[in-house]
C-alpha cells in the first residue's frame, strides 16, 4: 500500500450521499483495515516468533505515545468548546490521570509481558524508520488539517474493537508465555473505542455534507488506513522471523 494524499478530492461533483449512505461507505472501508495485513494474520494465528512479537510491540509503542500528541493537535485547532470537552478525554485515556495509569502505561506492561524492559521500550531503539515516518505523517496531518479532518482520520476506531477481541481470544492460546495481565490494554480499549467512534462519527457526518466533502472524508480515512498498513509493512520487513 502507498500513503494516499488526504487532501485530494474527486473532480466530479454529484449529489451528496444521505447520512446513512455516507456512514455505510465509511464503515465499508473496514475491509482495508490492517486486521487483514499478512503480518497481523500471522500474529493472531500463533505464527510469530518472540522476536517478531517484541518488534511489533516496540514499534506500535511509538504509535501509542504519539496518539496524545495527535489528539492535542486536534484540540489546538478546534474552536468549539463542546467538542474540546469531549475530545480531551482521549488524552487522559492514554496519558492517564490521578490513579488511572492510562493506555501508554498499559502498553508498557504489555512490553514487559513479552520480554521488553521498560528502558528498552522507552528508548525507542527498536523503532524502524518506516514506522517513525508513518506515525509522524499522521501527527503532522493532525497539526495542519482542520480539526474536523483530524477527527475523521480517527475513525479507524470503528474497526478496532474486533482486532482487540481477536488478540484477547488468540494470544493466550497461541502465546502462553505472555503474561495475561499484559493484555489489559486490548481489553480496556474495546469500550473506549466505541465511545470515541460515537463522537467522531457524529462530527464527521455533521461536517462533511456535500458530495465533494464526503469523498474527501473517504480519502482522509484511507490515508489513516494506509498509515496503519505501512506500519505493519515496515515491521514485517524489519522482523522477518
Amino acid at each position: 500500500m502507498h500513503l494516499t494524499d488526504p487532501l485530494s478530492t474527486s473532480r466530479e461533483e454529484g449529489d451528496a450521499w444521505t447520512r446513512l449512505e455516507f456512514e455505510a461507505r465509511l464503515r465499508d472501508m473496514g475491509k482495508r483495515y490492517h486486521i487483514h495485513h499478512p503480518f497481523n494474520v500471522r500474529l493472531n494465528s500463533g505464527e510469530c516468533s518472540p522476536q517478531q512479537i517484541r518488534g511489533w510491540v516496540a514499534n506500535r509503542f511509538y504509535y501509542q505515545i504519539n496518539i496524545p500528541l495527535k489528539d492535542a493537535a486536534i484540540l489546538s485547532n478546534c474552536g468549539d468548546r463542546a467538542t474540546r470537552r469531549e475530545w480531551v478525554v482521549r488524552l487522559l485515556d492514554h496519558d492517564g490521570w490521578g490513579e488511572q495509569e492510562g493506555g501508554i502505561e498499559a502498553w508498557t506492561r504489555l512490553g514487559k509481558a513479552v520480554g521488553l524492559s521498560r528502558e528498552a521500550l522507552w528508548s525507542l531503539e527498536l523503532v524502524v524508520p518506516g514506522v517513525r515516518f508513518a506515525v509522524d505523517a499522521y501527527v503532522n496531518f493532525a497539526q495542519r488539517a482542520p480539526w474536523q479532518e483530524g477527527v475523521c482520520a480517527s475513525l479507524t476506531e470503528m474497526f478496532a474493537p474486533q482486532i482487540h477481541r481477536d488478540r484477547l481470544a488468540a494470544w493466550p492460546l497461541n502465546y502462553p508465555w505472555i503474561a495475561a495481565d499484559g493484555l489489559e490494554y486490548f481489553r480496556s480499549r474495546i469500550p473506549l473505542a466505541q465511545r470515541d467512534v460515537d463522537h467522531g462519527l457524529r462530527v464527521t457526518l455533521d461536517h462533511f455534507t456535500t458530495r465533494s466533502q464526503q469523498e474527501r472524508a473517504l480519502g482522509i480515512l484511507q490515508f489513516k488506513l494506509d498509515i496503519l498498513w505501512q506500519m505493519l509493512d515496515a515491521i514485517e520487513h524489519a522482523f522477518p522471523g
